[in-house]
């Protein structure tokens, strides 16, 4: 279903990566990606004791040094719930919403997780209690849906989501 198509949402959280480690481990791999570019590209030398060839250093530059840096503040995780379902979208990763119904809901918790231990980290994860969709944090709302599937969502604001989803479910009905 297109943009133009969907209700006006009830509830709706754009969450950014926040934390400061992964700002910083990408700022040191661009930082290094940077530096052996110059080295061995602009200034002709060699980059360590057994250097790449300089397409592939070229290719690692632009990689890790300008696509990663630019691609980490676009990222960001979109939640809305509307009156035909619960939106999810990571950007620039899904260009369109991913929409669960609400009729495919079997129930809904606001819980508290470990993102490290039981999805192993943030963003778009699989783990052994579903899959996950989360940005930050350790808290959002746990979905069941009828066919046995898991979905976590993360959330800064768990509590407006579930009973959003809570009232959209119950006027479903």
């Amino acid at each position: 279903m297109d943009q133009k198509n969907r209700s006006k949402p009830f509830f709706r959280e754009v969450q950014k990566v926040r934390q400061f480690w992964i700002w910083l481990i990408i700022i040191i791999i661009a930082g290094i990606s940077w530096y052996a570019f110059v080295e061995q590209i602009v200034m002709k030398g060699e980059f360590g004791t057994n250097p790449a060839p300089d397409i592939v250093q070229i290719i690692l530059w632009v990689v890790f040094g300008i696509i990663f840096p630019l691609f980490l503040p676009l990222t960001k995780l979109i939640t809305e719930v509307r009156d035909n379902g619960i939106y999810i979208q990571l950007f620039p990763l899904h260009l369109t919403p991913r929409r669960i119904d609400f009729t495919k809901l079997k129930s809904y918790k606001v819980r508290t997780y470990k993102p490290i231990r039981e999805y192993g980290g943030w963003g778009i994860r699989k783990g052994g209690q579903g899959m996950a969709y989360n940005m930050s944090g350790n808290q959002g709302v746990q979905l069941e849906l009828y066919s046995g599937k898991r979905i976590l969502i993360g959330s800064q604001k768990p509590e407006e989501l579930f009973h959003a989803i809570e009232r959209q479910v119950e006027q479903s009905h």
